[in-house]
């Protein structure tokens, strides 16, 4: 695939208004959610709930694109129709994730590296013919006592960037997802100094490694103060941080960025991006990838009635893809 069209999908993964809803759980994520919720992990409670997602009526509107995980791009609908089909006929890009998860990292106790490099370029190839469009890895970065070391950034985005490149020979526009985690008494400021660190040496790697920033999506975490943290810092502090950051550190080059909602409440996800998007124009577009942030409400419903639900579920999914789609504009308005 040409870089012209890696390009394209790439834009329209971002295109003004819409974002990504992300519905990569692994099974032992989607366990944690639905054991919440009382919904038995199976393999068919599982394709019922991500049918319920995909098939939202109009979910087009306000969603570019859904990352799947490996069950969930091989899974078809009641009807017996395959996701992917669904989706592309709804002009919703599939994309997939394809880490292995994060690792303990030798050495440097606390900290891990992602892994799922061993094979990727064969598997990526299948994801290709399934119906792929995109692909997803998430690094994941911990703010601690001494940590993150320059090791554990350095490691972290080297594999980021062999990853992108491969997803790129195989024709996949790549998602890079280095997430800062909101665990911790940080401040805001020590999240603003990793964040950028990370971001610096992420676009340092995918250089290195001929990625091409064209055809690249960053998903990124907000500057937030960290979750104990005392003193938490304001919707209008985020929002300003976060661009400041990803200014110093983001080429104006990349067609977008999809931030992850990453433990922040379904309204602060949606706040912040707003806010972020009314300080506007930013040298790209600035949009979601949320998971939680976009089916916690609608999951609660579903699992009263799974069947019975179905339907008044997937409108809280529509209203939530509407909600942040408005913020993507930097046009959402918080209900009195």
């Amino acid at each position: 695939m040409s870089i012209e069209q890696l390009e394209s999908i790439a834009q329209a993964m971002v295109a003004p208004g819409k974002g990504i809803i992300a519905i990569d759980e692994s099974t032992n994520t989607i366990k944690k959610r639905f054991d919440a919720v009382g919904v038995a992990n199976t393999e068919e409670n599982r394709r019922a709930y991500r049918e319920m997602l995909l098939t939202t009526p109009q979910l087009h509107q306000h969603i570019s694109g859904a990352i799947l995980y490996d069950e969930t791009i091989r899974q078809a609908t009641q009807a017996g129709v395959p996701f992917t089909k669904v989706m592309l006929e709804a002009g919703i890009l599939p994309g997939i994730k394809v880490d292995k998860g994060p690792q303990p990292l030798a050495g440097f106790p606390g900290e891990v590296v992602t892994e799922g490099l061993d094979g990727l370029r064969e598997r990526l190839n299948e994801y290709v013919k399934l119906g792929a469009k995109f692909a997803k890895w998430r690094a994941v970065i911990t703010i601690g006592e001494d940590m993150p070391s320059g090791t554990c950034i350095e490691a972290n985005c080297h594999a980021l960037a062999r990853y992108a490149a491969l997803c790129q020979e195989a024709g996949l526009v790549p998602m890079v997802e280095p997430e800062v985690l909101m665990d911790g008494e940080h401040d805001i400021e020590v999240c603003y100094d990793v964040t950028e660190a990370t971001l610096r040496s992420l676009f340092g790697s995918l250089y290195e490694h001929n990625v091409m920033l064209e055809g690249t999506i960053l998903k990124a975490s907000m500057v937030v103060s960290g979750k104990s943290c005392p003193e938490q810092a304001g919707v209008e502090e985020v929002a300003e941080a976060t661009i400041r950051c990803l200014k110093a550190a983001v080429p104006a080059l990349l067609p977008g960025i999809v931030f992850l909602s990453g433990g922040q409440s379904d309204e602060q996800a949606t706040a912040h991006l707003n806010a972020m998007n009314q300080m506007g124009p930013h040298p790209w577009p600035l949009s979601f990838s949320y998971g939680r942030a976009m089916q916690q409400a609608a999951l609660k419903l579903w699992a009263k009635d799974m069947k019975g639900n179905f339907a008044e579920a997937q409108k809280i999914v529509a209203q939530r893809a509407r909600e942040n789609g408005l913020a993507a504009l930097g046009q959402w308005q918080k209900a009195a």
